[in-house]
């Protein structure tokens, strides 16, 4: 039987699993990806670049709801969010702020690193090494 930390770290990972493939649909039906490059473009980032992030989202998303080296994945994620901060940060605080606030990347950026240092939870496919300060065990 699981623990509670365990499963704790699942409901964590299949939700941050989740919000990237929101974010990927976002960017694939609500914008397209020529809308979302050109979006990139426009704050000064190479649109090309949109497809990239698209990708990670998408591919990032099932590969934590499967529970593929999911630490790896959640903090290989972690620049995305922090892109996401970025343009996001003259918006002012809350989401619902013309254009989106920045406390919601923050908040999943925190998120991913908490999944990183925590473990993988339960009912992974593939488990990453365990994490400890200092050295992986």
């Amino acid at each position: 039987m699981a623990s509670s930390t365990s499963l704790g770290l699942l409901l964590l990972r299949l939700s941050l699993g989740l919000m990237y493939l929101a974010h990927a649909g976002l960017k694939l039906f609500v914008f397209t990806l020529p809308g979302t490059a050109q979006f990139f473009a426009g704050q000064g980032l190479p649109g090309a670049l949109a497809y990239v992030v698209f990708a990670a989202e998408a591919l990032g998303g099932v590969l934590l709801l499967l529970g593929v080296y999911p630490r790896q994945i959640a903090l290989g994620l972690v620049p995305i969010l922090l892109g996401a901060t970025w343009v996001h940060l003259p918006n002012g605080w809350v989401f619902n702020a013309p254009g989106g606030g920045w406390e919601y990347p923050v908040f999943l950026a925190a998120v991913s690193v908490v999944l990183w240092l925590a473990g993988d939870g339960a009912a992974a496919l593939k488990r990453s090494e365990r994490f400890t300060l200092g050295a992986a065990t």
